[in-house]
């Protein structure tokens, strides 16, 4: 499925916020994944720890150490231009995460990160995405839970629909899982900031071309119940349904007029009101500067959960797709999402962009349109699981 491609860089793939709670998830599963030959690095601004974690990974002796720093664009810059795919961890993205981007873009490096961050994914393709695509760099958000089952489901359920006719997608998505310090931080910084959210999305609107005989929108539907899968459907105020039309705009696969709705599926109603009030007092609440710095001292950075409850962990993302008379129900599984599975999703995602022969795309793309089916046969070698679960 894959070969090694060799250039005068002297790294295949460079993992920067290696020392993380995600990155050395992520660093593990490389290291005992990457096929033999692969050259890559871990990166980061604390030396010691980088190489305490190489002293721990199987077959770590191969494995470098770069120093590298968030606040520091020039190293940043030498960073890029070392290897040939650059995966990020360090988030909040929209306070850490440009700098590098410019680097990536500016080097014809690609870029891949976990952001869920509206705000700094429409900054990036405001001020990068040309400069990407002058270079051949590709630059891809959300490669983690955030986006890659919603996208990519999304992406194998069109592919079971009809061609040329027009087509609805609904995503229903389940989880039973906990979350690290860093999510909990970016969550609080995007709650804070829906001024400048809504002004980044305004100004990226402004720059896109326009989709010319097609359409592809993602409105936000209203609570339900959804009989399909037998749940209350609360609308999902993510990242994920900008991500899947991005990549109906770009894919003529999804057909001439693509519409999808994204949900979390809740099987008890008072859960689910339940959900929705608890998101509304934390969005409430990242308002007011004191309340945001008691909230963010509750879960640190660099923690997360056990071993243990992440083994407990799983996931579950049913589709319902309609066109062309025909309806199909499929359904993206796994388990723990947030660290587990986002380690996995984001390693084969840098090993894809590395190895396997892709589509040629630049610029900021997502990763049905980069990576598309190499990335769907990756993942479901390594256990994430996607399936036809009815059609009529």
């Amino acid at each position: 499925m894959s070969r090694l491609k060799r250039t005068d860089r002297p790294y295949d793939v460079v993992l920067f916020g290696a020392t993380g709670f995600v990155g050395t998830l992520t660093a593990e599963y490389l290291a005992a994944h990457a096929p033999d030959g692969l050259r890559w690095a871990i990166a980061g601004r604390g030396e010691a720890r980088l190489r305490e974690l190489r002293e721990r990974l199987p077959g770590g002796e191969s494995v470098a150490v770069l120093r590298a720093d968030a606040a520091d664009p020039a190293s940043l810059r030498e960073l890029a231009r070392q290897t040939r795919v650059l995966a990020t961890t360090v988030g909040p993205y929209v306070t850490y995460g440009e700098e590098l981007v410019a680097a990536c873009a500016d080097n014809g490096t690609d870029y891949l990160d976990l952001t869920g961050e509206p705000e700094f994914v429409d900054l990036v393709y405001v001020r990068h995405d040309a400069r990407a695509r002058e270079t051949g760099a590709r630059l891809l958000h959300a490669c983690g839970f955030d986006s890659v089952p919603h996208d990519l489901g999304a992406y194998f359920t069109v592919r079971q629909l009809p061609e040329g006719v027009p087509l609805s997608v609904d995503g229903f998505v389940r989880v039973d899982a906990a979350f690290s310090g860093g999510t909990f931080a970016s969550a609080l910084n995007q709650f804070a900031r829906p001024l400048r959210m809504r002004a980044a999305a305004r100004e990226r609107v402004r720059h896109e071309p326009r989709l010319m005989g097609r359409r592809a929108s993602a409105p936000a539907g209203a609570p339900r119940f959804a009989g399909e899968v037998g749940a209350w459907a609360l609308p999902l105020p993510t990242i994920d349904p900008q991500i899947v039309v991005r990549s109906a705009r770009a894919l003529e696969r999804y057909g001439p007029d693509f519409r999808y709705r994204h949900y979390a599926a809740v099987e008890r109603l008072p859960v689910a009101v339940g959900g929705v009030a608890a998101v509304g007092a934390l969005a409430a609440a990242a308002q007011v500067p004191p309340a945001r710095r008691w909230l963010s001292g509750r879960l640190q950075p660099g923690e997360g959960p056990s071993a243990e409850r992440r083994a407990r962990s799983w996931f579950s993302v049913r589709f319902v797709g309609e066109g062309g008379g025909r309806r199909v129900l499929t359904e993206v599984s796994g388990g723990d999402p947030g660290y587990g599975e986002t380690a996995k999703m984001f390693a084969e995602s840098a090993l894809c962009l590395a190895l396997d022969d892709l589509p040629p795309t630049a610029g900021q793309v997502t990763t049905a349109v980069a990576m598309g089916d190499a990335l769907l046969a990756r993942l479901n070698a390594a256990g994430i699981t996607f399936r036809v679960a009815a059609q009529r």
